[in-house]
């Protein structure tokens, strides 16, 4: 390849080429586009071949495992318009000198990188045709220097895209006073303190996309703009410390709004009715906000186009399913921790595409009906009653319906024909009754059971030894006879093969007109669809749980429960003797078998117990001395055999 002296385009992009780049690049002395992105390639970048590549207009090495630093001979690529190094392990500074000579750059990327050091954009200043500046990222410790452009005059530039997240700044860049032409701005997770920068609303009204996500911003969102942004479709100022009112017209001066994400912030009173005039909203999350009132008939009338609406954790109140409901689009909904009133929307139809449904923690009544779905269903502490529905389910992998009023059995048809992949299923604090059918053990997933305080009675099924993979079982109701020995088929934590603490999925392919493709139709490089992959279109549900351990009702929430495991039968009429098997539960954190009738020994084989962290035999009839062998367990931390 070294002899084509002519060649002008080399594209290996998206290969498996590993090992060094070749140090003799520099024989293709016509070559005007390297691409090398996405491949293996690791080692510095080879000098001084690269650098004799005077007629180079883009490089590309991006998305490899290239280290070292950029060799200051960059400089000589004096015809540079695109340099892309992001997603390497490239160290040390971006040395003053790097990059004034190349007056026709129009795009850097050196974003996630191992650089540091301090930055000065005013080394950048002469270059007017630059369009596109990418810092940041989780890996890069650059700080951004401000003080150095107090006295360097404007830039001759005029930027579209400036991405800079995770570069530890504390204010604004200077420079964006006099930036008009911006479409894309990410200044997320840094730290940012003062008002909100209004004015990049107000200066560059082809704004597009604006992340404020996860600053120390502070005060009302005002002033706000007075006239129409019609070209902003994405907007996030989450994770801040915004407060006050959402602004009355916020809907009319953005129109053809897609994405908005105001949640972690301190905002209050009531969602505006002009929210109805962003009639393309794809996505509205103002979750953990101190909102309140009912929410506008617009919202849930007009906004057909949401898929995504997070309201949980706020003081909304109403009938949320009210006769002017007409949003069929719903992906996920989340509506936790309000004061919801009214029953659920009964079409099945709704709830087909559905992924997350959370109505928890609200004053919704009446019964849930057939056809109800979503991977994670949260109905728990409403004042729903009636059966558990027949038909429904069939997706679901979280399922929680705890603290209701639900009556009667788990239906047989249910479970023979749904909950197939299942992991969580919470039916605790109801009034369901019977015993607990054979069916349990179609659920091959299932990771957490939690029954308890109910009035479940009969003997415990031995179906319950095949859920094999159960890492929590609460039990504690009005079971009878003995403890199945079987249970020590049981894991209890007893596998580490993957992480289950949270769930990660898409809500759906969202389809955009991003209007950045035809940017630099000259060199092709940049799909600016590929910002879009940050964009949150998936969510992740964390689980949450209560279990009894150490003598309190503990809760365990995401990653956490990865190391939690326990088994809970108490407050049972269970009698016989404690089987010595469950000295096999080598795993288990915390066992409870108090309140019950049982008799005998407490068995030495549960010394073996070696991760167990709380025992609990209180009030039983066990008789016989304590195992010695038990203050041997490391991780031993409550012990209880009272009144025996």
């Amino acid at each position: 390849m070294i002899t084509l002296g002519r060649l002008e385009l080399l594209d290996l992009r998206r290969n498996y080429f590993n090992g060094s780049i070749p140090q003799n690049l520099g024989k293709l002395s016509s070559l005007k586009a390297l691409y090398l992105a996405g491949n293996l390639f690791k080692g510095s970048l080879p000098v001084p071949g690269l650098c004799e590549l005077r007629r180079l207009q883009v490089l590309d090495i991006s998305h490899n495992r290239l280290e070292g630093t950029l060799p200051s001979c960059l400089s000589n690529l004096t015809s540079l318009k695109v340099l892309d190094v992001h997603d390497n392990l490239l160290s040390g500074s971006i040395t003053p000198n790097l990059i004034p000579s190349q007056k026709f750059l129009q795009f850097i990327d050196i974003s996630n990188n191992v650089f540091e050091g301090s930055f000065s954009f005013s080394s950048m200043f002469n270059l007017s045709k630059l369009e596109v500046i990418v810092l940041g990222g989780t890996k890069n410790k650059l700080q951004i220097d401000n003080d150095n452009q107090a006295g360097n005059g404007i830039p001759l530039f005029q930027l579209k895209v400036l991405q800079l997240s995770n570069c530890s700044m504390k204010s604004a860049p200077l420079f964006l006073l006099s930036q008009h032409r911006l479409i894309w701005v990410d200044i997320s997770h840094n730290k940012l303190s003062g008002a909100i920068p209004s004015w990049l609303l107000q200066n560059n009204t082809d704004l597009k996309f604006l992340n404020l996500r996860n600053n120390s911003f502070t005060g009302k969102l005002d002033p706000f703009p007075q006239h129409p942004l019609s070209s902003m479709v994405h907007m996030d100022a989450s994770y801040n410390h915004i407060d006050g009112h959402l602004p009355k017209d916020l809907g009319i001066v953005l129109p053809n709004l897609q994405y908005l994400n105001l949640s972690y912030n301190f905002f209050k009173g009531e969602l505006p009715s002009s929210v109805g005039a962003m009639r393309k909203l794809l996505l509205l999350d103002l979750s953990f906000n101190n909102l309140s009132g009912k929410l506008p008939n617009e919202l849930v009338k007009i906004c057909t186009d949401l898929g995504v609406l997070k309201l949980n954790n706020n003081n909304f109140r109403g009938d949320f399913f009210s006769t002017d409901f007409n949003l069929s689009d719903l992906r996920a909904l989340e509506l936790g921790n309000n004061e919801f009133t009214g029953g659920l929307m009964t079409k099945e139809e709704f709830y087909a595409e559905m992924r997350i449904f959370d109505v928890s923690n609200n004053k919704m009544t009446g019964k849930i009906p057939n056809g109800i779905d979503a991977k994670v269903l949260l109905l728990q502490k409403n004042s729903f009653e009636g059966q558990i529905p027949c038909e429904g389910f069939f997706n679901a992998q979280v399922v929680d319906i705890s603290h209701n009023f639900l009556s009667g059995q788990i239906p047989s048809c249910l479970i023979s024909k749904a909950f197939s992949n299942v992991k969580l299923l919470n039916l605790r604090d109801n009034r369901l009754s019977g015993n607990i059918p054979a069916e349990i053990s179609f659920f091959p997933s299932l990771r957490i059971l939690l029954l308890g305080n109910n009035r479940f009675n009969g003997l415990i099924p031995r179906q319950l030894c095949q859920l094999r993979d159960i890492s929590i079982m609460d039990l504690s109701n009005f079971f009878s006879w003995s403890i199945p020995s079987c249970l020590s088929n049981v894991s209890f934590g007893n596998y580490f093969s993957y992480s289950w603490g949270n769930l990660m999925f898409s809500y759906w392919n969202i389809r955009h007109e991003d209007g950045y493709s035809d940017l630099y139709p000259l060199v092709r490089l940049y799909d600016f669809t590929s910002f879009w992959d940050n964009v949150k279109l998936e969510d992740q549900y964390v689980f949450n749980i209560d279990f009894v351990t150490k003598n309190n009702l503990l809760s365990f929430k995401g990653n956490i429960l990865d190391y939690m495991s326990g088994l809970d039968l108490s407050c049972n009429n269970l009698t016989g003797a404690i089987p010595r098997s469950l000295g096999k539960l080598f795993s288990i954190r915390a066992l409870n078998l108090s309140h019950n009738h049982l008799t005998g020994h407490i068995p030495v084989s549960l010394s073996n117990l070696s991760q167990i962290e709380s025992l609990d035999f209180s009030y039983n009839n066990l008789s016989g001395r304590i195992p010695s062998e038990l203050v041997d367990l490391n991780f031993f931390a409550v012990f209880s055999c009272r009144a025996q």
